[in-house]
Parts: C-alpha cells; sequence; structure tokens
C-alpha cells in the first residue's frame, strides 16, 4: 500500500477538498484502486450536530455516516461509494481511546498523547485497504487541533519509507504590483519541515497559473524540484481542476514518487462533461427555497447535482437561492423550477409550503426533497383536502399530522437513536414518473430525517389525487409521491443528492431539469 498525504498552508478554503479529489479522480484514471480519507481537528465525533452555517454541508455515506461535505467531492469526483472510515475526527479518536483506557485496555498504563494517541490514528488509516490511501488533512499546518494527526502521519511515514508520499498545497497571492509573493508558501513549508515532514509536491493556490519564475523560486526556498511546483489557478468548473493538474505531468510525477508504474489516465468522457458544462445550449432558471441559502455551501451536493444534470441536458443550470422566511410568489414567477430541499425545526417552513403551492398551482416543475415533501404533502393536505394539517416536528398537537414520527420508530428513539440515516432501498411503483425516471423496480438511496408520511393519511390523500410512487419493501414507509397531470411535481422522502455524480446524474435532478427545459422552450 503507498499512501499520498495531503496538507494545506497559509490559509484555510483553499480547496484543499476539490484539490484531494482531483488527485484521486487522476489515480483512478490510471486504473490505482485508490480510498480517500479526510481527517478534521474538531473534537465533534462528527459533523452531524453542526449548524449547516457553522460548517457547510452535512455529507450522509451509504452506511449512515455523518461526514464532512469534501467526502461529497471524494465520491462526486472518483464516482465511488465511501464508508465512515473514510472521515477521522479528533473527536472520534479521543473518544475511542477513552472508551479503551475505561474498559482497561491499557492495562493501568498512563494514556498519553504518544503513543495511544498517535497510534490510534494509525489504527483508523491502516483499516483501508487498497493501492493507494488518500489522505487530506484539514485545516492549515500550524494549527493546534491537527498537530497530532501530522505527528502520527510523521511517524507512519517513518515505518513505511518510499510508501509515503506528501503534498503541500499552499495560497500564492497576487499582491497589487501583480507579483505572484512566494514568502507565505515558503514560511509554510518551512513550518511542516519543523514537524519532521518534507513535502515533495508543492501545489500553488492562486488566482492565475503560476508564472515559471514563481516556480523556479518556491522550488529553490522549499527544496523541491522544479517540475514538482504546480499551479492550481482560479476556475469557473471545479472540474477543470484534474484536468489542469494532469497537463502539469502531477500523475506521472506521483507514479515516480511511489515507484509506481504511469499509465496515461484516460479523460476523453471527463472532457467531454466538462465542455457541455462550460458550453450549454441552453439556460433554465432554477430556485432554491430554503432556510440556509445565506451560506451556499449548506447545499453543495445540491449545487453539484444540478451542474450534472445539466450536463446531461446540454443546459446551464442557473440556482437563484431564496430564504423560505422571505419568499414572495412574485419572486418565483420568473422561474423555471422551483426546489425545496431538507431541514430541521419550524423557521422557515410557512415559505416553502407557499412556494410549493405555487409551483403546484401554476404547473412549474418542482422537486421537494426530505423536508421538501414533508411540505408538499402538508400544503397538499391543506389547499386540495382541506385539512388543518402540520407536521408534529413544529406543531404537537396538530389536529391531522399527515407527518409524524411512527410508533414502531419512537421505541427506537427512546433506546438513543435519533435518526434514518444511511441507504435505505425503495421499490417503485411502474407506470409513474419515478418508474420512469429511474428505471427501475427497486432503488436504492441515501436518508438523513427523523419524520415520516403519517400512514393514516395515506388512503385519503392518494384519493383526492397524489400517488406514493416510491415506498419501503414492507410498504409501511412512504418514499416517494408525484402529482399525476402536473409537468413535474415529484418529492422524496431521502437526498437523491448524495448520489448524484458527473459520470451518472441523480435520476430526480434529471427529470427536474428537463422539465424545467420542455416549460421554457414550449413557452
Amino acid at each position: 500500500m503507498k499512501y499520498i498525504v495531503v496538507t494545506g498552508g497559509v490559509l484555510s478554503g483553499l480547496g484543499k477538498g476539490v484539490v484531494v479529489a482531483s488527485i484521486g479522480r487522476i489515480l483512478k484514471a490510471m486504473n490505482f484502486n485508490t480510498i480517500p480519507i479526510k481527517i478534521d481537528g474538531y473534537v465533534n465525533v462528527d459533523p452531524g450536530t453542526m449548524n449547516p452555517y457553522e460548517h457547510g454541508e452535512v455529507y450522509v455515506l451509504r452506511d449512515g455516516s455523518e461526514t464532512d461535505l469534501d467526502l461529497g467531492h471524494y465520491e462526486r469526483f472518483m464516482n465511488i461509494d465511501l464508508d465512515g472510515n473514510s472521515n477521522i475526527t479528533t473527536g472520534k479518536i479521543y473518544k475511542s481511546v477513552i472508551d479503551k483506557e475505561r474498559r482497561g485496555d491499557y492495562l493501568g498504563k498512563t494514556v498519553q498523547i504518544i503513543p495511544h494517541i498517535t497510534d490510534e490514528i494509525e489504527g483508523e488509516i491502516e483499516k483501508l485497504k487498497s493501492d493507494i490511501v488518500l489522505i487530506e488533512v484539514g485545516g492549515t499546518v500550524g494549527d493546534i487541533e491537527t498537530m497530532v494527526f501530522l505527528e502520527s502521519l510523521r511517524q507512519m511515514s517513518i515505518k513505511k519509507y518510499n510508501e509515503f508520499l506528501f503534498i503541500h498545497l499552499s495560497y500564492v497571492p497576487i499582491v497589487t504590483t501583480g507579483e505572484q509573493k512566494t514568502k507565505p508558501t515558503q514560511h509554510s513549508a518551512k513550518e511542516l519541515l519543523g514537524l519532521g515532514i518534507r513535502p515533495e509536491i508543492i501545489i500553488g493556490r492562486c488566482e492565475q497559473d503560476l508564472e515559471e519564475s514563481t516556480r523556479k523560486k518556491i522550488a529553490m526556498f522549499c527544496g523541491v524540484d522544479d517540475k514538482c511546483v504546480m499551479g492550481s489557478p482560479d476556475v469557473d468548473d471545479i472540474y477543470k481542476i484534474p484536468l489542469i493538474l494532469e497537463k502539469q505531468k502531477l500523475g506521472s510525477i506521483i507514479c515516480d514518487k511511489l515507484k509506481l508504474k504511469y499509465l496515461a489516465p484516460e479523460f476523453n468522457k471527463w472532457k467531454n462533461f466538462v465542455e457541455k458544462i462550460e458550453s450549454p445550449a441552453h439556460d433554465i432558471d432554477i430556485g432554491i427555497v430554503g432556510k440556509y441559502t445565506g451560506l451556499e455551501d449548506a447545499y453543495l451536493s445540491i449545487k453539484e447535482s444540478f451542474k450534472h444534470a445539466g450536463a446531461a441536458n446540454n443546459c446551464r443550470v442557473n440556482l437563484h437561492w431564496f430564504e423560505s422566511e422571505e419568499i414572495k410568489s412574485g419572486d418565483l414567477k420568473v422561474l423555471d423550477g422551483i426546489l425545496v430541499p431538507g431541514g430541521f425545526g419550524m423557521r422557515g417552513v410557512e415559505g416553502k409550503i407557499n412556494a410549493v403551492k405555487f409551483a403546484r398551482e401554476n404547473n412549474i416543475p418542482f422537486l421537494g426533497i426530505c423536508l421538501g415533501m414533508h411540505v408538499a404533502i402538508i400544503e397538499f393536505a391543506r389547499h386540495v383536502c382541506g385539512l388543518e394539517a402540520n407536521t408534529t416536528e413544529i406543531n404537537k398537537n396538530v389536529e391531522h399530522p399527515v407527518i409524524d414520527i411512527l410508533p414502531e420508530q419512537r421505541k427506537i428513539y427512546k433506546k438513543g437513536g435519533t435518526m434514518r440515516l444511511g441507504a435505505y432501498p425503495c421499490v417503485l411503483e411502474r407506470n409513474t414518473t419515478a418508474h420512469k425516471l429511474y428505471k427501475k423496480d427497486e432503488i436504492s438511496e441515501r436518508h438523513r430525517h427523523r419524520y415520516e408520511v403519517n400512514p393514516d393519511y395515506i388512503k385519503f390523500l392518494e384519493e383526492n389525487g397524489l400517488k406514493f410512487s416510491g415506498k419501503s419493501p414492507d410498504g409501511n414507509l412512504m418514499e416517494m409521491v408525484e402529482l399525476p397531470g402536473h409537468l413535474y411535481f415529484t418529492a422524496c422522502q431521502f437526498h437523491p443528492e448524495y448520489q448524484s455524480r458527473l459520470e451518472n446524474p441523480a435520476p430526480l435532478f434529471l427529470g427536474l431539469v428537463r422539465a424545467a427545459l420542455k416549460r421554457k422552450i414550449n413557452e
């Protein structure tokens, strides 16, 4: 096994996750079996309890692990499915060590950072078996939160000599004179050297391509070969980055450093997708009505899913963000489609219900995800069926709880469980929009929710025009709903955005984009 470690320097927010995903894409294109890991220094066991404004999107893996959004980049770029072993946090490591200490696993020894914490980190990394393990160390070199991880990786690199490669991503600012400054990168590399780690490849994040003089200066002062200094310039689309890095022969250099056989990566299909994103034949406008729209990273997977579906339809999807508490029907009139995403709590729910009502009454293509499905059902129950309906998440005493926690789930929650997480099967009814989009009788999609459609109302809602087109295999849980006769009115309990890939777009996003494009062309 070989290990590639990517660290970040100077400042955070350089797009390290995208660069790591791009390296993974290059390695996969060379037919290397590669598994990525994200290391985060926060003491939370995982980001599942964090406010999206604090940390961005919580990305859910197939095994139900709630992880950092960078794992979404890894899965989308590499077209793979990961599990919880690919996300390591300070909280996860310390919790494991403390649990062992309480059980007496350390036989009464004094538990210390070295060797116990560093050994635990090494053990977590070694759980993954692959040709190459690609490790992203979150944060910035010098952060106290990640010091112990870097020390553990340093120790591993000594034990596994010639099997470790350190890549450092650093910031190269451009000052008012137009000069690219290398001093921040020099200091960052020096800090790594002070920790006993020598990066062999340096990637400079800059607004522009790195000038030759900049490369040579970084190489000289950071002790690397000229050819091992690469640029990662600002781009209008992140899917260009693997092509930019490979143009600088990153794949060949990695193989040379790790003594691997180099196979020229095949990128023709990837290039075609990028070209469709860059120069589409059509444009449409989709509105996203959510409660965290002040931070678009809270809906990162949704943004990327629209890129995938847009490329497949030769169409650019212009996204318009609406805070659900402030939404007005006039804001929605210019849109070709509407999406209401997931969320928790009561804030903004009435605005989402109004957006669904506008889409339903005006035949505007609509997709609801998780809470978006709940508000679609509440809206239909209120304005079509005439019920005083709501979800018990908001109103425990509502007269018609069309959305509720089911009795069997209440037993689970009392035992400490909180949410239905991860991939679950869904059986699709034939001759429905859902079945036509997926072209399968059974699918598997990822979930992250607590509340379900109340089965006491299913028959009544269907008699009034709704169609539950996707259900759990036992028929007890409603997974998908649609409105027959509408141009496109579909909602799902799961999160289809988690499994969307550039090469394999999520069917429900494809359907929304296709319907929105059809509506615009017909107008």
